[in-house]
């Protein structure tokens, strides 16, 4: 109840200039127990009673004959109804029943069950006035309305359907609709009209009109209702049409803008993302866009913060048109070129908000001054509206956005500014995204290409050829590295590792994962020994990281470890998680060859083993990551096959067996990294080696620097004799001393002349300083001096003491 309802008051106050009557109605609520909660004048007027021998008493006392048998609201009819009407038999106070036409309203949101009773107190008379009024309603009506009798010509139209038409409705009158409406909308609305009179059945019509006088476009919602007189019969068609121009172009906006968070993005190209923003603007919102970087952010940099100082340069990076071939476009895609103060994509730099530029005569003037060619083409291609959105994401100007009209004859509004704001908006983050994509993977490839291998080592043991291959996808780079490693002996260490993960973060751990393997093969440890360190390696990184992002942030990698020695031609391998090696025979056979799996490196506490194989000379190794072999659409046992059958092929060289390999298993734009690495096999022949036996007796060391002369002079290497001689005496007379037999000295004749000697104990000796009076310990240090390098190398059974010596460049 509202003003003096809820007080229950007999009076209403009405004003002299108050048109309504409230006490015209009988009002009354009755709460959920049927009690009487409020009663104004109308109802007073209507049963005789006053308020205050009403309220607070049970309704059902105000029923005609016996009460019922519970309270009138409670009744089981009653009790889900949210409306009630009909004639109830009510008791007046003078004792006499009437009948009276009742609305009850259930309102729930009131107390519990409340009923709002109400009645009118007279009801009003069909007269001539109500007709006149009915006529006033028509002419009046909101929606654009017109009445046509069963010959469909027009009897009637109202004011907004005047307006429509933009004639008045004695002009128009007697005309069918295809008569006022020149359009093929008018013929099939008239078709609905026959339609509704034949089957009496109300039609509907979507219509897209361009009305005289109108200058654009508008779409309208028709109904079309069969008009009946009292017996039924239909005597007309009332035509009822609603402008939804407005809630169309919403919906078509709306639409445009969920179009553009779904196509634009999809990759983190910068230029094809601008694009993507040109594409989806056409031809729903402009008729020719361009999208325009300042060069700044080309290479992943921060532009200056704030507007462009001086002229405002910028990079075509996109257009799209309505035309085929844009031939409004004047800048070539990847061109730099300045924009004049006045064109509205340096004034919206300027001002860094969009604007809404009308395109004027004057306007084109003052452009034809400095950039004559493309004010050409705005008059040309008849350009009369632009619309520029400066290109902003995370605080950072990127560019400018220029969406133009010259086919479609409505100019910018409000609206499609705000609308050229959000898709453009889109599009910037994600231009920004593509920026930074392209500075992290910029610094990675960097980073990575500074850890790889610059030059492969030159080494006689085997030749090699080699790529890598980053990803081409938005996972960025990742951790996969080889390197060919010189050891002592002649010998060569082959590597190939890849690190789980891709950016910066993985192209750092393989940078410390390559430089650990570089100082365990200096070590000259074993496949399976090297591979068990660098397992505890990973671990420790693996903690490092954890406790750096206080999560569990785990570093992951395989690799692959193998030693050739070109002597023995020896190769042995192992692996950890990492793909099979493949390996060519002389004769074109290409097998993989059968390597222990183990473990991948950071699992921890789990053996490598090692597989020795003899190579004939000449075989071809190849050793690679699984971004060579694995395919999201090929399974890896179809890729190793096609790897089999690409190796398998006959080529002129290494190199053109890498290219082959990378063309023929990889997309043109590969998910994953991709390290490979191909080595041939040569062998040191009896020519170029020497081995002899060594008693370990101390008079054998002379005989011993003989056998060594004697077989410098047979290669040709007397001047290389006098050294030779001080460390073969020093390294024999240490392994007769300190060592175990049996004692064997060799020499290699490679790039370098190298000499070893082997025993059977398992101590290495060490340089030391030798004081003044000291009679030994000057040797190893002699040694060190004269040799390029040494070092000692642990065996199976035993180690080898070796020194390489520079050989004299030949003449």
């Amino acid at each position: 109840m509202t003003g003096s309802d809820a007080t229950g008051g007999d009076q209403v106050a009405r004003g002299s200039d108050d048109p309504v009557d409230e006490a015209a109605t009988a009002r009354a609520t009755v709460d959920a127990h049927g009690v009487v909660t409020a009663w104004n004048e109308g109802a007073r007027r209507l049963l005789g009673h006053r308020s205050a021998e009403v309220v607070g008493r049970p309704a059902a006392r105000l029923l005609a004959g016996e009460p019922p048998t519970q309270d009138l609201p409670s009744l089981p009819s009653l009790r889900t109804l949210r409306r009630w009407s009909g004639a109830v038999r009510l008791l007046h106070r003078d004792g006499h029943p009437r009948t009276v036409n009742l609305l009850a309203h259930h309102r729930k949101n009131r107390a519990a069950g409340e009923w709002l009773l109400v009645s009118p107190l007279a009801l009003p008379v069909s007269s001539a006035q109500d007709d006149a009024l009915v006529t006033w309603a028509f002419a009046a009506s909101p929606s654009a309305t017109a009445l046509y009798d069963t010959g469909l010509r027009l009897r009637r139209a109202n004011a907004d359907m005047e307006r429509v038409i933009g004639l008045p409705e004695a002009a128009v009158r007697g005309l069918r609709v295809s008569e006022i409406v020149v359009d093929p909308e008018g013929d099939r609305t008239e078709e609905c009209m026959r339609r509704a009179l034949e089957t009496g059945e109300q039609q509907h019509l979507q219509q897209t009109l361009r009305m005289v006088g109108h200058d654009r476009e508008s779409i309208w919602t028709t109904s079309l209702t069969p008009v009946r007189d009292a017996e039924g019969r239909v005597r007309g068609v009332l035509l009822a049409a609603h402008d939804t121009t407005e809630e169309h172009v919403a919906r078509g906006r709306l639409a445009l803008l969920n179009d553009a968070s779904v196509r634009i993005g999809s990759t983190l190209d910068l230029a094809r993302t601008a694009q993507e923003l040109a594409d989806v603007a056409i031809p729903r919102f402009a008729d020719f866009v361009t999208v325009d970087l300042l060069p700044a952010i080309e290479g992943g940099d921060d532009p200056p913060a704030g507007p462009p100082a001086g002229p405002v340069v910028l990079r075509r990076v996109a257009n799209q048109s309505v035309l085929e071939g844009c031939p409004e476009a004047v800048i070539e895609y990847g061109a730099v070129a300045v924009y004049p103060d006045a064109s509205p994509a340096a004034e919206c730099l300027a001002a860094d908000r969009p604007l809404i530029r009308k395109v004027t005569e004057p306007a084109i003037d003052r452009w034809a001054s400095q950039v004559p060619d493309r004010a050409d083409r705005v008059r040309r291609y008849g350009f009369h509206s632009v619309l520029a959105v400066p290109m902003r994401a995370r605080g950072i100007t990127l560019g400018v956005a220029t969406f133009s009209r010259h086919r479609r004859p409505e100019p910018f509004e409000q609206d499609d500014l705000l609308l050229g704001e959000e898709i453009t908006a889109r599009a910037a983050v994600c231009i920004d995204n593509a920026r930074r994509y392209t500075r992290e993977r910029r610094t990675s490839l960097t980073l990575q290409s500074s850890l790889l291998p610059q030059r492969l080592p030159p080494q006689a043991a085997v030749d090699v050829a080699s790529r890598y291959l980053p990803a081409s996808t938005q996972a960025g780079v990742g951790g996969d590295w080889y390197d060919v490693i010189p050891l002592s002996g002649a010998r060569v260490a082959l590597v190939v590792g890849d690190v789980v993960g891709h950016g910066i973060q993985a192209s750092a751990t393989m940078g410390r994962l390559r430089t650990a393997v570089r100082t365990l093969a200096d070590v000259d440890l074993p496949p399976d020994e090297l591979l068990t360190h660098l397992d505890d390696l990973v671990l420790h990184l693996s903690a490092e990281a954890e406790r750096a992002a206080d999560t569990a942030a785990g570093i992951g990698a395989t690799c692959l470890y193998a030693v050739y020695d070109p002597v023995s031609r020896h190769c042995t391998l192992a692996r950890a998680g990492h793909p099979l090696p493949a390996l060519k025979t002389p004769d074109g056979t290409v097998e993989f060859l059968d390597v222990p799996a183990g473990p991948p490196l950071g699992l921890g506490g789990m053996p490598f083993e090692t597989t020795e194989i003899e190579l004939p000379e000449g075989s071809v190794l190849a050793l690679y990551t699984d971004g060579l072999v694995e395919a999201r659409d090929r399974d890896i046992d179809e890729g190793l096959d096609a790897l089999r059958a690409t190796l398998a092929r006959p080529t002129s060289s290494l190199e053109d067996t890498c290219d082959t390999v990378l063309e023929t298993l990889l997309p043109e734009r590969p998910a994953d990294d991709v390290a490979l690495l191909v080595a041939r096999t040569r062998a040191l022949d009896a020519a170029h080696v020497a081995t002899w036996d060594v008693p370990a007796d101390p008079a054998s060391v002379a005989e011993t620097r003989k056998n060594a002369c004697r077989q410098l002079d047979i290669w040709g290497l007397e001047e290389a004799a006098f050294v030779t001689e001080l460390i073969v005496s020093e390294l024999v007379t240490n392994a007769i001393r300190y060592g175990a037999p049996p004692i064997q000295l060799r020499l290699i004749r490679d790039r370098n002349l190298i000499c070893e000697v082997s025993d059977a104990s398992s101590s290495a000796p060490h340089l030391r300083r030798a004081r003044t009076f000291d009679e030994g310990g000057r040797g190893l240090l002699l040694v060190a001096q004269l040799t390029q390098s040494w070092g000692t190398r642990h065996t199976y059974t035993g180690k080898t003491i070796w020194a390489e010596q520079e050989l004299p460049a030949a003449p």
